[in-house]
């Protein structure tokens, strides 16, 4: 069978976590996230019986039927109309807050300064499967708390919250997340990493799943799939993407 890529097993993960899923929106700067979803619509879209499901992804002169931007996204997740969406953070922490505005000292006054919050605490509350994915897997990213909470995990405050993290997906593993008890576990590693290779660049305490297998990588017909017309679908979005992980679709 052909290597599979680190993006490809990335876009095959991701796929399977949006099965069932009937809306799903993906943000800007999220090439991965948005071949992921394309893949979980081409398999409802060909299941028995075949499904249809709805797919924003902004920036995609192809796959976007806003009009709106950010303002409708907004307005379809308070009316319960986006099942699935993705977030991460320059830093998260393992009560899955994360933090997207700055890092080293105090807020204003960060050492590192990233592009802000913009809607991700609100997205965070009412979407019901927040996938939050980061490539990055280390302890600067994986810190025991965030610098500053741009979007807070779930906590017992009475607040009335439909949406939440459902896990995180990394270069390294998939963890699923427990909102009552605000904490990860680990379930799968991926292929050429390790139960080790996770703890030591893992800043926050974890959960590990009583078995652990390889994370399952694409057959070759899935893979058939990916570098052929999932590949040509996410470029109208990501040409630069997909010239470096798919040249031949390019």
């Amino acid at each position: 069978m052909t290597e599979v890529s680190r993006q490809e097993l990335l876009i095959h993960s991701i796929a399977h976590l949006l099965e069932g899923c009937r809306s799903v929106a993906v943000g800007a700067s999220s090439p991965i996230p948005g071949a992921g979803a394309l893949l979980a619509r081409h398999w409802a879209a060909s299941g028995t019986p075949p499904r249809r499901m709805f797919l924003t992804i902004l920036g995609s002169p192809r796959h976007n039927a806003m009009t709106g931007g950010g303002v409708e996204l907004f307005d379809m997740a308070a009316q319960g109309r986006v099942d699935a969406f993705f977030l991460g953070g320059g830093q998260i922490d393992g009560e899955a807050n994360i933090n997207l505005v700055g890092a080293g000292g105090a807020y204003p006054q960060t050492a590192v300064r990233w592009p802000g919050s913009f809607g991700s605490a609100y997205l965070y509350f009412l979407v019901p499967r927040v996938i939050l994915f980061r490539e990055e897997h280390t302890r600067r990213v994986m810190v025991p708390r965030v610098d500053f909470i741009s979007a807070p995990g779930p906590r017992p405050d009475g607040v009335w919250r439909p949406g939440g993290p459902i896990g995180l997906l990394t270069n390294l593993c998939w963890f699923s997340f427990d909102k009552t008890r605000r904490r990860f576990t680990l379930e799968t590693v991926h292929p050429g990493h390790s139960l080790d290779e996770v703890r030591d660049h893992t800043g926050f305490d974890f959960d590990i799943a009583p078995r652990v297998p390889e994370t399952a990588a694409p057959d070759a017909a899935t893979l058939a799939i990916i570098r052929g017309p999932i590949a040509r679908e996410i470029g109208d979005a990501y040409p630069r993407f997909v010239a470096q992980v798919f040249p031949d679709a390019a």
